[in-house]
């Protein structure tokens, strides 16, 4: 069932998509040569492929400038449907699958320290640590066709019980390859490996490095709000489905407000970071097992600093 709900998503999306290119298709006049031609010999500048650095659940290649600071809060509910959803448990707004407070640090315009910590109840959270390095920027007048970004974390599980220190820690590395393909709709490609100083969960046939693709597509439907397709597929012959496991799969809605940056969205994933929801998401669409979302993204800018001035 999974892989058609990802098909019919991606379907609805590229179909919009080519609609909309269908429409705005035109003969082009002498008045639209002459504007070409009086800017050909435009500045090239980079071009944000998204309209933030968290999308539902992939980080994007976008990154926060220097000494502006981004504050997120990532909240999953508990199950909608199935036997601890419905009615009973409020759809699920009466639990809580995981909670993330993390800050972004502009260190430079394309590199950010990060720091966040998850809450996520089953398997006692997760403090994190992240370097993200944008090492090339798509460009307006196509010399640059894509946009890559680094990753590079570091996870600290501090509550559970493991006989050595070291086996509290875990490692993500992502490569992130972007591409804003008109005015409406960009899509990226994110592959990643999650490496478990011991693996977890810690059974028999179980890897301590786990190989995952992730894709994800937006479509604007207005000049602020889009609607986003986020899905990852773990390469493991232990992550199936005879093992309980399921690939995760997002939906949603992202509005830019002001300052702020707000997702609503329907995951089937509990976890909000990449080590957790890439190496352990076992809830299925087919029963149930999908959550009501959200993220807030709000940005402060440290550069500029005003002076107080009290006869004001």
């Amino acid at each position: 069932m999974n892989k058609y709900l990802i098909l019919l998503a991606f379907l609805m999306v590229s179909t919009g998509l080519i609609a909309q290119k269908a429409d705005s298709v035109k003969t082009p006049t002498a008045a639209d040569s002459l504007f070409n031609t009086m800017n050909s010999d435009k500045k090239k500048e980079p071009v944000a492929v998204f309209e933030s650095s968290r999308l539902i659940l992939s980080q994007s290649t976008e990154t926060v400038k220097k000494n502006n600071l981004n504050f997120l809060v990532i909240h999953r509910f508990g199950d909608l449907a199935g036997s601890l959803g419905g009615g009973k448990y409020f759809y699920g707004l009466d639990d809580v699958a995981d909670v993330y407070i993390g800050f972004e640090y502009g260190l430079t315009n394309n590199l950010n320290i990060d720091i966040g910590r998850s809450t996520i109840p089953t398997i006692g959270g997760l403090l994190d640590l992240e370097l993200k390095y944008a090492i090339l920027h798509q460009t307006n007048d196509d010399s640059s066709p894509l946009a890559i970004t680094m990753i590079g974390e570091t996870g600290l599980r501090p509550y559970s019980s493991f006989s050595d220190f070291s086996n509290r820690i875990s490692y993500f590395a992502q490569a992130i390859f972007a591409r804003k393909f008109s005015h409406s709709f960009s899509f990226q490609v994110a592959p990643s490996i999650v490496q478990d100083n011991l693996a977890y969960p810690n059974v028999p046939g179980n890897a301590q490095a786990v190989f995952s693709v992730s894709a994800t597509a937006q479509l604007k439907v207005t000049k602020l709000m889009g609607i986003i397709v986020d899905y990852a597929h773990p390469f493991s012959s232990f992550r199936n489905g005879a093992n309980g496991f399921s690939d995760p799969l997002g939906l949603g809605i992202q509005m830019v407000t002001g300052g702020h940056v707000f997702t609503v969205n329907i995951t089937n994933a509990k976890a909000v970071s990449e080590i957790n929801y890439l190496s352990n998401t076992t809830s299925d669409y087919s029963r149930g097992q999908y959550r009501l979302g959200f993220t807030i993204s709000r940005t402060f800018d440290f550069n500029h600093k005003e002076k107080y001035n009290p006869k004001r």
